[in-house]
Formats: C-alpha cells, structure tokens, sequence
C-alpha cells in the first residue's frame, strides 16, 4: 500500500516544520491589526485551509443576511469549550465582512488596557477618532445607535469581553468601576443593535469554568449571560462529527479518496477477521469514520479530542492540530498506509511536552521508565519477542497506545485490549501477538495498571514495581536461608541419607548406606576430599557417597526466583500497604505460581552429581525436569543413578558368577559385598538384602553354592537348597562343579560325631537363671515355650548358620536379647569402635552393657 503522505498531501507549513502553536492560534486582533500568521491574516489561505461546518455556514449566512437588511438575528452568542472554534469564525465572518460591504468593528478583550473603553475603541475604529465617547461612563442606548446607523451595514465582533472586564473592574468610576459601567454599555449595545436593520453584534463567551479567572470575574460573566441572553440566539460552529474535516482540511492540501479507501478497506477486513474493531460498530460504520479521519486512525482523533480535549486547560481544536501536526512532521518519511496512537515518539521532547502540561512533569520518570529509555520494559519486550517480529516494536507501539489511552479531563481512562490491538498491530502481523505483549508488559513495566480488563498508567508503582522494590531491600542471607529451607523441603528421605551443606567431611560416615551429600556450589577440591576422607583419616567406603552441586549459571534466575518469592511473602504480611483486591488477588496467585515455579528453579539449579569412578570420580547430569513432575530431589537422583546403573536394586546370579567366580573356586560373601560399597566405580547395591537375594537365588538354582572356610578350604553347606546367607568373611560362594563334587563325595561317606557332639549344639557355659527353662527339663506337657534361654560357644565358621536361626526366633518372639562373649582373640579399640560400635549405630540397636 502507498505511504500516507502520498494519498494525503500535508500543507507545506506541516512539511517545513512550522509547528510553533501560533500557528494554530487565532488571534482576531492580530488579523485586523493587519499581523499575524498568513493562515489568519490573509483570507484566500484562510479559507483554503478551512473546512466551512455546517454550524460555520449557519453563522456566516445569517450574519450576512442581516447586514444587507433581510432579517437574521442581530445578537450572536458563540459559545463551545475553550478550543472549540470561536475565534476561528469571528475571523471568518471578519474576511467576509468586507465582501458583503459592511464596516468591521473588532473588540478583543485581551488586547485592551483597563485604560480603554469598548465604546471609545468603536467609535475610533468607525469614524477613525474619539469624540463623542471620551467618558468613562457609558454613552447610553441613543448615543450608540445614532454611532452605528451613520455607520450602517456594521458588524461587531467581540471577543474576550470578560477578559477586559476583569481588568476594568479594577477602575473607578465615581462610585462604580469602569466594569461596572461595561455591564451597562453591554446591555445598551444589544438593545442598540436589535432596533438597526443592517448591525449584528457578535460575541464569544467562554464556556469552561478555567476560563472564568476568579469569583469576582465569575460574577461577570453570569451579568453578560443575563444581559446578552435577552436578546441573543446562541450558535456552535463545530459539532464533535465534523471535527475530523476541519483537521484533514487544515493539516492536507490534497486527499486522493480514492486510494484512501483502499486503505480503509484493507484494514477494515483485516480488523472484521482479526476481530478487533469496536465493541458494538459494524464494519460498514467504521469504514466510514475511517474515511472521515484518514489518514488518522479514528481512535486518534477521538483519543485526543475527547479524551485530552477534556483537560481544562486543553484548547481542543487548537490542542488537537497541534498535536496531529507534530505527528505528521515526525513520521513523515516512514512508509504507513494510516496514522495510529502507536506513531507517537514519546522519546521527541517536543511531542512528550505537549502532553505533559496537562498531566504534570511527574509523568516524565514513567514514561522514561516505561517506554522511552533503552533500558525500559518495552523495549526489553522488543527484544524478547524475537526475530519474526523484530523491527516491528510492538512493546514501545502498544505501550504507547495505552498512554494515549489513559488520561482524560473526567473520569475516564484506560482501554481495553482490543482497543490495544486495534491501534498498536500492524497489517503485517496477526493482532493475537499484541495479547503476547501485553502479558510481557504487565511483568515488566513499573507504572502499567490492570483493572477491570482495561490497562492504563499511573504515576504510582504498580505491584511490579512494589515487589522489584522489595526485592532489592531482600538481604543476601534470606535467599540463601530460603534455598537452604527449599532443599529440606524438597527432599524425601529416600534411600539415601542426605547431608545438607556439610563444610567438613568428618561429619559424614563411613558405613556401608548409600549417602548423598548436598553442596552448595561446585568445588571439586572439597567434593575430592569428602570422597576420599573421613576427617583426618582416609575413608573407606568411598563407593558409597554421591554429591550433588548446582549449575553455576542458573544460580542469577534461582535467586531472583528466591528474591520474588521473599517479596511477594513480604506484600502479603504488609499491612501498611494499601493495596486493591484486585492486587490482593493478583499477590495470592503470584505466590502459588511462585510455589511452582521454586521447586522447578531449585530442580534446574541442583542437577549435577559428583559419582565415584575409577579416575576419582564423574559428572551425571540430571537433566532439565519435567513440568509438573513432583518427585523429590533425592529421589530424582537415586532414579537417575539406578537407571544408569550405578545403583543396582537387584543382580542375577549369573552376573555374580561371571564376575566373581571366573577362574576361581570360592569368593568370600563379604568381600563381594564390600567390594560394591569400597571400590569407586562399582556398581553399588541400594543395601545387603540385593547380595544376599541374588546369592539364595542362585544357591537354589545351583548357579553356585554356600559354604565356609575351613582351614582355607571351602565346604558346601548349602546347593540347590534354600540358605542362610551372612554375608561374613568366613562366607562364601562355591563354583557350582566344586559342590557337586563335595555332594557325590558325602553320598559314599557315612558322618561320625566329633568328640560325641554334633556340630552347633549348645555347649552350656554359664548357669542357668532360675526362672528360664533350661534345654533337656521336660516340656512335653507344654504345647508352646513361652520363653527360650540358651547360652553356647560358636564353633569357628559355623555363624552363618545360625543366622537362619535367630530370624527363625524374630517371627516368633517380640523381643530378642542376645549377649556376645568374644575372647580368645584381639581387636583394636579403632577396629571395635568403626566395625562394630557403628554398625550397631547404624541399625539403631542401643547397646546396654558395654
């Protein structure tokens, strides 16, 4: 499509840059005075750059009506808001004066002193000298028709009357002021005219109260109401329909209807399909106001018209062509087919002033903030909504558009999103993106509202801001308090015993459970020297430690997750805060999504985990998670290493066999099991039960056998038969061919007793309680033992084969005391206190002689 300012041609002055807003000010004195702008001054361009309304036509027929003698009203009262056209059709009727061959009388309030009369400056403007009104007190009726019927056709224009009258009240004129004796001559000059057939008598009042100055002045103006109402006929030039008109005729030379309604057509069906034209307007009813105003957008017009026309200090069509030529002037050489709110460069100082003054200098910071600087929200949104729609600057373009939007003179503000759209999409993209951009301005912009499904800016910080507030004033030890917190409550307590941030690795134990150490940032010096010592003294189990560390470069998103999590906690205990229920509930959402968005954060952060290897030790990473996933973190780990296989829950017999057994007779159970739990890089088992399900499993099947060492030669004990496995050094798995052979071998050998006793029959070494039932009293009329005492040596390598026993006992008695005697041997105090006082630790058994 063709760029505006080529179906649209603006004035020369719009082109050049003369934009200085007397250009746009009419100034009747300047005009008769022969000074002033061309626009004005001269009546060909006058009128070449003015659209004649309907209401201007009305005036300037019946003006011209009664200065030939064919009736018409001889007193006018023009009165619209302050901008509203007056002075512009005094000027009018002025320029046409003349062609009508009628004698111009121009009274401007502002231009007179409180030394001047109206009826003196009439008098010198008609006759060209003061004679017959000298005085300071007004001539009277009689006085003044004789002036004017010498004088006839006559038309006086009178402007800014209350303007003079309030400077001449400060006169005195014997015991009235010169005020005073205006009032009187108003009422005689509208009496005057009315009885003359070829004199009319225009004057402008102002209609908004701004303009009125002060009480005393207010009190004049009613008297000119009164005085003036008697006889006037009240006109307005412009009606708000015809205000586009008088905007293209004053700011284009030239429109090509033609190629603007393709323009309008186009975007027409582009809003019907994108479904953003005005709630409640039909497509053909838009097209036509689109008409009107091209190249401006309609909501322009209105959006600066009645929105910031309604400011009272805001001359609305004077405002309005001064902000639209601005506009023009700044997007001249762009290639748009129409003109929207987005266009505004609120970064042009000249066009942010022009709003300013009516909303204050305040406005300055939120729009720097917001919009305008290289760092602000919108621009940040630019960047973030990637390379398919860079360069279309939807962030600055619609938070532009919602600054337009959100001020007026009344009561209302705001708009809603497909106003939004309507005004800040392009034709090149779906209007659906803007919905995108405003989700991504409410979370970065400090000053951007959203209430009641209509956005608009306040001076005041919106929750944003009060939250990025608050989380700069978040001490760094509360985020790292809270991370602690999320850690704890994030962990299950699953198969691994966890330790949270142990600076000293002689706090975590050396045993055979599988640990999990938790860091708080990586460094492989101090995760080095957890899995190699305990303290002072090296470590042992060393297979059966995992860290887990976070990922550096997260560590800036966690903590500002952190931080606002913190804020926000903090705005929902301040009741010093007075915030809306709207924000109320806004606060309470952001908090549960918040309460997702930590476990996710904390997930991303702590991923990798140190696991011991043959070289020291490897990396895992647990990868990004899974939305909505609520496994905890420990067990997000031990899923992870069991599914990797550095955990094992369960090992086939065979693997054990292929491992352990090739090309040997025999391995020790024991050492089986502490090779998994001592050697880095093996694979480690969740805990024993996994060895010794595997060793009963392949014991029944006849994988291999178990037996014992009995001076250092192994005996089958168990084969193709359900064991009791101990998992202790004397233990251990036999090469299946080995207790075949040890089978065959018993079948042809007949067993005699040793020393008359059978191999683990209790040898009575103590004497018996008193109240225990001792082994061989006669308990055939018993059908149950309520009770079992029994005291025995153990026969070297016959423990395992007990075990089986006292697990047999376990499902049938509560409790179980067993009292160990050991001697005949040695062992050191270190060996007594880490093999045996820490196992009974671990399992949790008081010991309660020692």
């Amino acid at each position: 499509m063709k760029a505006f300012h080529t179906i649209a041609v603006p004035h020369k002055d719009i082109l050049e840059g003369r934009l200085t807003m007397d250009v746009f000010a009419a100034d009747l004195w300047e005009v008769c005075q022969g000074r002033g702008p061309d626009e004005y001054r001269d009546g060909e361009i006058f009128f070449k750059k003015t659209y004649l309304t309907r209401g201007l036509k009305t005036l300037l027929g019946i003006v011209q009506k009664r200065l030939t003698g064919r009736g018409g009203d001889p007193v006018i009262q023009i009165q619209t808001p302050f901008g509203g056209g007056k002075t512009h059709s005094l000027i009018a009727m002025y320029h046409k004066c003349r062609e009508w061959g009628a004698k111009p009388v121009v009274i401007v309030g502002t231009a007179m002193s409180s030394k001047q009369t109206i009826w003196g400056l009439m008098e010198q403007q008609l006759t060209g000298k003061i004679e017959r009104f000298k005085d300071f007190i007004s001539p009277g009726k009689e006085a003044l028709r004789s002036l004017l019927a010498e004088q006839e056709p006559v038309l006086i224009l009178m402007d800014e009357v209350l303007a003079y009258a309030t400077k001449a009240s400060g006169e005195k004129v014997g015991e009235s002021t010169l005020a005073g004796q205006t009032m009187a001559f108003m009422q005689e000059i509208t009496e005057a005219v009315a009885t003359l057939e070829k004199a009319c008598l225009v004057i402008t009042l102002p209609a908004s109260v701004v303009e009125h100055y002060d009480e005393a002045a207010e009190r004049l103006f009613q008297q000119l109401q009164k005085i003036s109402g008697r006889v006037e006929k009240i006109y307005t030039p412009v009606e708000d329909r015809e205000i586009t008109k008088v905007i293209r005729k004053r700011l284009f030379s030239s429109i090509d209807e033609k190629e603007a309604k393709a323009v309008v057509s186009a975007f027409v069906d582009y809003a019907e399909k994108e479904n953003i034209l005005p709630a409640g307007v039909q497509p053909s009813e838009y097209r036509d106001r689109f008409l009107d105003s091209y190249p401006f957008l309609p909501d322009l017009i209105d959006i600066l018209y009645h929105r910031w026309g309604s400011f009272p200090a805001f001359q609305r069509t004077r405002g309005v062509l001064r902000l639209l030529s601005l506009l023009i002037h700044s997007v001249k050489d762009k290639n748009l087919p129409y003109i929207t709110p987005a266009e505004y460069d609120l970064a042009n100082q000249e066009i942010r002033q022009e709003f300013l003054k009516h909303i204050g200098s305040e406005y300055n910071g939120v729009i720097a903030a917001d919009i305008t600087d290289n760092n602000s929200g919108a621009k940040k949104v630019d960047v973030n909504l990637g390379d398919a729609y860079k360069g279309l600057r939807l962030g600055v373009r619609t938070a532009t558009v919602i600054f337009l939007y959100s001020f007026s003179g009344g009561v209302e503000r705001g708009a809603t999103a497909t106003d939004i759209k309507r005004s800040a999409t392009t034709l090149t993209n779906p209007a659906s993106i803007i919905s995108e951009v405003l989700e991504q301005l409410k979370t970065r912009l400090f000053y951007l509202q959203n209430e009641d499904g209509k956005y608009f800016f306040s001076n005041l910080p919106n929750l944003n801001r009060i939250v990025l507030t608050k989380m700069e004033n978040i001490k760094d030890s509360a985020v790292v308090e809270l991370e602690k917190e999320l850690l704890k409550s994030h962990l299950g307590g699953s198969k691994l015993k966890v330790f949270i941030w142990e600076a000293d690795s002689s706090t975590i134990p050396d045993t055979e459970d599988l640990k999990l150490v938790i860091l708080p940032q990586e460094n492989r010096a101090q995760i080095e020297q957890i899995f190699t010592t305990k303290g002072q003294t090296p470590r042992v189990y060393r297979n059966t430690l995992f860290i887990l560390y976070p990922v550096e470069p997260e560590r800036p998103s966690f903590y500002k997750t952190l931080r606002r999590k913190l804020a926000y906690e903090s705005l929902e205990k301040d009741s010093q805060l007075r915030l809306t229920e709207e924000q109320k509930k806004t606060v309470r959402g952001e908090l549960k999504k918040l309460q997702e968005e930590t476990r996710e954060h904390l997930r991303r952060f702590y991923r990798m985990v140190a696991v011991p290897d043959r070289g020291g030790f490897k990396t895992v990473d647990l990868g990004i998670p899974t939305y909505g996933d609520t496994t905890t973190l420990d067990c997000e780990v031990y899923n992870k290493l069991r599914d990797s296989g550095d955990i094992i829950e369960r090992i086939a017999p065979i693997v054990i066999r292929e491992k352990y057994l090739s090309g040997k007779d025999y391995v020790s159970t024991a050492q089986i099991y502490q090779a998994t739990s001592k050697t880095p890089g093996e694979p480690r088992m969740i805990d024993s039960n996994v060895l010794i399900s595997s060793i009963v499993e392949g014991v029944r099947s006849g994988i291999f056998g178990l037996g014992e060492l009995e001076e250092n030669r192994a005996v089958c004990r168990y084969f193709k038969e359900m064991p009791t496995v101990a998992l202790c050094d004397s233990e251990v798995i036999i090469k299946e061919s080995l207790c075949k052979e040890q089978r065959q071998k018993e079948k042809t050998e007949i067993s005699y007793p040793v020393d008359g006793q059978d191999i683990g029959v209790p040898t009575p070494v103590f004497e018996k309680p008193a109240d225990v039932t001792e082994i061989g009293v006669d308990n055939s009329k018993k059908e149950v033992r309520e009770k079992v005492y029994l005291e025995f040596y153990v026969p070297k390598g016959k423990m395992s084969q007990l075990m089986g026993t006292f697990g047999y006992l376990q499902t049938k008695f509560d409790k179980i005391k067993i009292t160990i005697f050991a001697e005949d041997g040695a062992i050191s105090e270190q060996e007594y206190e880490d093999r045996i006082k820490e196992t009974f630790r671990q399992l949790g058994i008081d010991l309660e002689i020692e």
